[in-house]
C-alpha cells in the first residue's frame, strides 16, 4: 500500500519523474503523481514558451522551432523519446506479446525504433514550425497547453488498459490502485485555455479526444496491454499531432 503524500510532495514527484528540472529530494509518489501530469505539462509548456521567446528574436521560425523540439527533448531527458523506440521495436517486430515485451526491454535500439523516433521528431518540429504561422496569441497558448495534453494522455492510458509486465517495470507503481475522476482534475486546465483558440482550439480538443482511444484501441489489440514504453510513447506520438494538426490552416 502506497503511503499516502502530501500535494507538493506528488507534484515534486512527478516534476522529478518525467523531467530533469529540480524539484529537490521528495518521497516517491507513483500514484499521487498520476494527477499532476497535465501540470507538469503546463510547466513544461512555460517553460517552452520562454524558450520560443527568445528563440524567436534570434533565428527564422524554422530554426527557433528545431530549438523547440531539441528543448522538448532536454527538458525530458528522451524519456518519452526511449519510450516511443522501444515501443515500436516490440509492436513492430511482429512477435507474440511476451516476445514483443522482451524486446521492448532491450536497452538497444532496433531500426523500427530509430525509424518510429526520427519521424516523430520530423512530425513534431513540422508542427511547431506551423503552429508559429498563428497569431502570436495563438502560437503562445498552443506551446503553453500541448504538453500539458500529451502527458494527460498517460492517465487515459493507466486508466484503461492492465499493466502488461509481470515483473517490476518503469509503469507498475502507477497501476497500484483504480483510477478515478479526481485524477484527471488537472486536465480542466489546458481544456481551458483551449477555449481561447478559437477553432484551433476545436481541432485540439477533437485530435486529442480521437487520438487517445485510436492509441489505446491499437495497443489492446496488438498486446492488450501498457507499459511504461509505451505510456511514453504516446505521449510522444499526441505531442507530435496536437502540434500539427494545431498549426493546419483549415479555414483560410
Amino acid at each position: 500500500m502506497e503511503e499516502k503524500t502530501g500535494i507538493f510532495t506528488d507534484l515534486r514527484s512527478a516534476i522529478l519523474f518525467i523531467t530533469i528540472l529540480p524539484a529537490g529530494r521528495v518521497p516517491y509518489s507513483p500514484m499521487g503523481m498520476i494527477r499532476f501530469f497535465p501540470v507538469v505539462g503546463l510547466i513544461i509548456g512555460a517553460l517552452l514558451v520562454a524558450v520560443d521567446l527568445v528563440a524567436s528574436r534570434l533565428w527564422a521560425a524554422p530554426v527557433a522551432a528545431l530549438v523547440d523540439v531539441l528543448f522538448l527533448v532536454a527538458v525530458t531527458g528522451a524519456f518519452h523519446l526511449d519510450g516511443l523506440g522501444d515501443t515500436a521495436d516490440g509492436i513492430f517486430s511482429h512477435r507474440g506479446r511476451e516476445r514483443a515485451l522482451e524486446i521492448m526491454k532491450d536497452s538497444r535500439t532496433g531500426m523500427m525504433g530509430l525509424v518510429a523516433v526520427v519521424c516523430g521528431l520530423a512530425v513534431k518540429l513540422a508542427g511547431i514550425w506551423s503552429v508559429k504561422t498563428g497569431t502570436p496569441a495563438q502560437v503562445l497558448i498552443l506551446l503553453f497547453i500541448v504538453p500539458a495534453y500529451s502527458r494527460a494522455s498517460m492517465i487515459f492510458g493507466i486508466k484503461f488498459l492492465n499493466y502488461g509486465r509481470k515483473g517490476e517495470g518503469t509503469g507498475r507503481a502507477h497501476f497500484g490502485r483504480p483510477i478515478g475522476v479526481k485524477d484527471f482534475i488537472y486536465c480542466l486546465i489546458p481544456l481551458l485555455f483551449s477555449l481561447f483558440l478559437g477553432y484551433k482550439g476545436f481541432v485540439l480538443n477533437l485530435l486529442f479526444f480521437m487520438g487517445v482511444p485510436l492509441i489505446l484501441v491499437f495497443y489492446k489489440k496488438k498486446l492488450n496491454c501498457i507499459t511504461g514504453d509505451m505510456l511514453g510513447a504516446m505521449n510522444e506520438v499526441l505531442e507530435a499531432v496536437l502540434f500539427l494538426g494545431a498549426g493546419a490552416h483549415l479555414f483560410l
